[in-house]
């Protein structure tokens, strides 16, 4: 599926997942990811707002963009308290009950990158129509911007 515009579909974080999940997922679609990539898509997204619910400041935005070759999406978390230290060390470890979500992100998404802005931590997911291989995703920590 061809777009000929940009949608652009900005959310604020809030506690009702259920809506947020289904709109991520029409956008996906509607961008032209298969309903298999759609799905891992949502679920990436659902794990990054869970983080700032249940870890950072509990406020933020989430903004789907369709791109040439897929989709993006900002998960941007007002307290900022997200690091690149964070992505780095994440990993399943079985001897705890939490702490998937990151490896989750980065397993599922293309790319994945990190920015401390003025406005606080910015989580990049992008999400290609097609995977270009079976390889791990591109991880990456980008300089803040002030």
């Amino acid at each position: 599926m061809t777009m000929s515009a940009e949608i652009e579909l900005r959310c604020p974080i809030g506690t009702n997942l259920g809506s947020l999940r289904d709109l991520v997922r029409i956008h996906a679609i509607r961008s032209g990811l298969t309903s298999e990539r759609a799905d891992e898509l949502v679920l990436a997204v659902n794990e990054a707002v869970t983080n700032v619910l249940d870890h950072g400041g509990k406020e933020g935005t989430v903004t789907v963009r369709s791109r040439g070759d897929g989709i993006t999406v900002e998960v941007a978390d007002a307290a900022g308290l997200l690091t690149g230290d964070h992505l780095a060390a994440a990993e399943v470890d079985p001897t705890r009950s939490h702490g998937f979500g990151l490896w989750v992100i980065q397993h599922l998404c293309d790319e994945v990158t990190l920015e401390q802005t003025h406005r606080g931590s910015l989580l990049t997911l992008h999400m290609r129509r097609r995977p270009l291989s079976d390889r791990p995703p591109a991880r990456r920590d980008a300089v803040g911007r002030g």
